[in-house]
């Protein structure tokens, strides 16, 4: 048998078997569901799961920030494969990663596990060796490893036929390719922080400013704030509005700051897309700075 690093032979915990796939492929076409045919071909017991395939196209920003979303609420051993790869077939890394609350992620070694690593922790990392680790009769398909190296390889690892000691050679966590992350921060009175992501369904804005950040600025629900946004060096938003608990604290159509599902600061208009109303976007270039009036 393959024993794994933490003492497990592969094959002998054959208890949840689960992979969770994500990509900015879209719907439109076959690229998932031949993601799915490869995983299944692999062990057909492997229940498979999207976390999304909307990542909008090599935004690899936000691939890092769903994972580091969504992660926590799933049982130990489970398996993530995030394929946003535009490097793909380049000389770019394929890494396979086990965090410090004992998930595993294979993707490219291109940013994507930033926000993991930085808010969880990565306890291990190995380079996928491409050539033992992909599907059979496609080593001559360059161009779409999410289904001939990732999902092939996530499959054999979430159904114990691999351990992650035999996915490759360990590499240093230090040498992970992590993007710019800023920290949000009290300046001069106000809050400071980033727009990070979009609540795509809604328009909601999610920030990277912690709810102890409001209390050390000593907000409190029901606080009158003045919110300004800025997209590079230029204002583009400036409002005041209400620290509420919930969205009806407001009435519909006005805005409102709220703590979001992650405890971050959130902006929303109730019933409405914020950013879509004003024209906000997500993204390093994307600022915030709250303070109460």
């Amino acid at each position: 048998m393959l024993e794994a690093k933490d003492g497990r032979n592969a094959g002998e915990d054959q208890g949840n078997k689960l992979l969770v796939l994500q990509s900015d492929f879209g719907r439109s076409d076959g690229a998932v569901c031949a993601m799915y045919g490869v995983a299944n071909s692999v062990d057909p017991s492997v229940r498979i799961f999207d976390l999304t395939h909307d990542i909008p196209q090599y935004d690899i920003w936000e691939a890092s920030y769903r994972l580091y979303q969504t992660i926590s609420y799933w049982p130990k051993d489970t398996v993530f494969v995030s394929v946003v790869d535009p490097g793909v077939g380049s000389e770019r890394r394929s890494v396979a990663v086990r965090t410090a609350a004992g998930h595993y992620v294979i993707t490219p070694d291109n940013g994507t596990l930033t926000h993991l690593k930085k808010f969880i922790g990565i306890e291990a990392a190995r380079m996928i060796d491409e050539r033992a680790n992909r599907r059979p009769d496609s080593e001559y398909s360059y161009t779409f490893h999410g289904r001939d190296i990732y999902a092939y390889t996530g499959a054999r690892l979430a159904a114990r036929q691999i351990a992650f000691a035999q996915l490759g050679p360990a590499v240093a966590i230090d040498s992970l390719v992590e993007l710019p992350v800023a920290e949000a921060c009290i300046k001069d009175g106000r809050i400071v922080g980033n727009i990070d992501v979009l609540d795509i369904r809604f328009g909601n804005l999610w920030t990277n400013i912690h709810r102890r950040l409001l209390k050390d600025a000593g907000i409190h629900y029901g606080d009158r704030l003045e919110v300004a946004i800025y997209h590079r060096v230029r204002e583009v938003y400036k409002e005041t509005m209400t620290f509420g608990r919930t969205f009806s604290d407001t009435r519909v159509g006005e805005p409102i700051v709220y703590v979001n599902s992650l405890d971050n600061v959130g902006v929303a208009i109730n019933q409405g897309s914020f950013a879509d109303a004003n024209g906000i976007g997500n993204g390093k270039d994307w600022r915030i700075s709250i303070c109460k009036i």
